[in-house]
């Protein structure tokens, strides 16, 4: 039995701070907590398997604030249950270095699982969290010992299905049957410009049951009701979707309209909402005693759920050594293996995708971690892992993950097993694609996930696709997201590199761009290039000491530079690749100027947009890049329509 006066007491503490702290900041949304107040009551206090005390403890269910703009929800029952969210942190919401930001970030507060605000990414973050224990589960559980076996709650609004990648997370969870996966939804049918039938109309429970969904129905103030509906979601195989009847902004007096969304209810408003609530209206920041006196109640067993799985743990570890091993790389990220990367001879002539491929299968050796697969592209991409299993709802082992064309989906999810922990996931698609699943990696940035990304068919010379396959603002848009590393190999050696780069980055998402077309492998003049190349760049051709002209190229356009400084007579030209443009400049300047030399001339060479590269050259005629989209044509007679050849470069080179 549930303790539903202390509950009571807690939901109206929550909407007391959440009132409060928005009304103070001037700023904020209160119909969400005002709305959901009983759900974040009976979740934190019966229905978690958590402890506040150790936010961090492996086992813990998670929880998902997909609708983060609700955010004094998840703040208010933070602070109520025990986690070190202090009230003064309340009170400083949304101001400079608080603790409780506008929407909740994965870092700042305790007990935030990722980042929210973006709406339905959250949903599709919390995919990627029960994937990721349902691996786990099956690589580490015994047959005595069960020390993975948690839950994944999320709490969805309107808005968050109304955005696509709450399909396409939620259409793969199906698929996938993730019955540890249990969704509420905030049914209160309203958003910011009105009533949701002025644009949402389609039947949700029919949408779900659809996609495979277990769909329940239930009243977001029947607290008794939710734990039963919880109870009942956790004995089906499929993924729960429970939605819950709400009033946004419950109390407060314009209840049930936009008008509660998204603007402070004002001190009249505040004053009416507590008197319809019953709580004190001369008091700010007010907690109910009951509330306070219901959590410390319940501290004692939150504690003792984690004490009893780390005595099961510590057993497990005792008659698993091998496994425990396993666990702890896993959970830090550390190589188990030192199986070698391929050798290439000069001369040898390959796609870098296809040595990306050989240097992915290399680094699931060396990391029992790695786990990931491409939006249907396994084959172009090269991203196959023979003999490491298919995962799927009959075989939680396998490594590959089908994600299907789902690319901004299949990010989001990526991200979300990064933040569970014990996993290091990567996808992949087709560089273009990139535009799919930027916000997504947006935020895995501002979280510092490590997700990696293999970006194939990187260029102009993907030829016959055509304009629409070929990236040309691609690269840059994605090295001006702050926190992302972006990679372009220019040889099969430089893509193994790269793979180890990505592997070694434990706060920030990878990018590798890798070519379709054979690119072949060249002589480097740096003796020390493997370790140099982490600087960001390296020299390929000396040239000499003082070169006349040192040209700057990424990618498979360092091939096209050494045929071009072939053709320049008169003047010693240095080669220098940079695989990794923003990483190079970076750097302290003694370092840039040994690897670029005392030219007289830097020219900077790449298959696409001019932006970024500005700051390298010398100047507007030093920039051999292309600002317009391609053509449909083979991958030569393309470079050859837009200029981009060695003979045209050669003659950049000798003005």
């Amino acid at each position: 039995m549930i303790n539903e006066k202390g509950l009571e007491a807690v939901a109206a503490s929550i909407r007391s701070l959440s009132m409060d702290a928005i009304q103070k900041a001037n700023s904020g949304h209160p119909g969400l907590p005002l709305g959901c107040a009983e759900l974040a009551a009976v979740l934190y206090g019966e229905i978690l398997k958590h402890n506040p005390a150790n936010s961090h403890w492996a086992d813990r269910d998670r929880f998902v604030l997909s609708a983060g703009h609700g955010s004094m929800l998840l703040y208010s029952i933070l602070h109520l249950s025990g986690y070190d969210v202090s009230l003064d942190d309340i009170k400083q919401f949304r101001q400079a270095g608080s603790r409780c930001p506008g929407h909740p970030e994965f870092g700042m507060t305790d007990g935030v699982e990722c980042t929210t605000g973006p709406l339905g990414q959250g949903v599709a973050m919390a995919v990627g969290m029960a994937i990721a224990e349902t691996m786990l589960a099956a690589r580490f559980n015994t047959a005595k010992h069960t020390i993975v076996d948690h839950y994944t709650y999320a709490l969805v609004g309107e808005g968050c299905l109304m955005e696509g990648i709450s399909s396409e997370a939620c259409s793969l969870a199906g698929h996938l049957k993730l019955g540890k996966l249990i969704v509420f939804y905030d049914e209160n049918h309203i958003t910011i410009d009105g009533n949701t039938d002025i644009a949402f109309t389609e039947d949700v429970a029919k949408r779900y049951e659809a996609y495979g969904w277990q769909v329940l129905h239930g009243d977001m103030y029947d607290m008794k009701g939710i734990a039963e509906l919880v109870e009942k979601a956790k004995s089906d195989d499929r993924p729960s979707f429970i939605m819950l009847k709400s009033l946004i902004g419950k109390g407060a007096p314009k209840q049930g309209t936009p008008a509660v969304h998204g603007a402070p209810l004002g001190d009249e408003g505040v004053a009416a909402a507590k008197k319809e609530l019953g709580l004190p209206v001369d008091q700010t920041f007010y907690v109910v005693p009951e509330a306070s006196a219901y959590f410390a109640s319940r501290k004692d067993i939150f504690a003792a759920a984690e004490a009893k799985w780390n005595t099961v743990f510590d057993e497990w570890s005792k008659e698993n050594p091998e496994k425990r091993a396993e666990w702890d790389a896993c959970m830090a990220g550390k190589a188990t293996d030192s199986a070698a990367l391929p050798e290439y001879k000069i001369g040898d002539s390959l796609a870098t995708r296809k040595a990306s491929g050989t240097a992915l299968n290399v680094m699931a050796k060396r990391y029992v971690s790695l786990v990931g697969g491409s939006a249907d592209l396994e084959g172009p991409n090269v991203t196959a892992l023979p003999g490491l299993g298919v995962y799927s709802a009959a075989d939680r082992g396998g490594r590959t993950i089908r994600f299907g064309i789902r690319e901004f989906a299949m990010s989001a999810i990526c991200t979300g097993m990064s933040l569970h922990g014990g996993l290091r996931p990567f996808c992949a698609t087709f560089a273009v694609f990139a535009d799919y699943l930027r916000p997504s990696l947006r935020l895995a940035a501002l979280m510092k996930q490590p997700v990696i990304y293999v970006l194939t068919h990187d260029s102009i010379y993907v030829g016959e696709d055509g304009p629409t396959h070929q990236p040309i603002e691609t690269f840059s848009a994605l090295r001006a997201i702050p926190n992302v590393q972006v990679l372009r190999a220019g040889d099969a050696e430089e893509a193994s590199i790269a793979w180890e780069m990505a592997m070694e980055s434990t706060d920030h998402p990878v990018c590798m761009g890798f070519t379709r077309q054979n690119l072949t492998v060249y002589e480097k003049d740096d003796p020390d290039w493997r370790n140099t190349m982490r600087t960001g760049a390296y020299i390929v051709r000396k040239g000499s000491d003082t070169p006349d002209i040192t040209v700057l190229a990424s990618g498979s356009e360092v091939s096209l530079v050494l045929d071009a400084a072939a053709k320049v007579s008169g003047k010693t030209v240095r080669v220098v690749s940079v695989p990794d443009r923003e990483l190079f400049k970076k750097q302290p300047a003694v370092i840039r100027e040994k690897i670029i030399g005392n030219a007289a001339r830097v020219v900077a060479v790449e298959a696409g947009s001019r932006m970024g590269w500005e700051g390298l050259a010398s100047g507007e005629d030093s920039l051999f890049c292309i600002d317009r989209f391609g053509e449909s044509a083979p991958a030569k007679e393309v470079a050859r329509m837009l200029g981009f050849t060695a003979d045209k470069l050669a003659e950049c080179l000798n003005k």
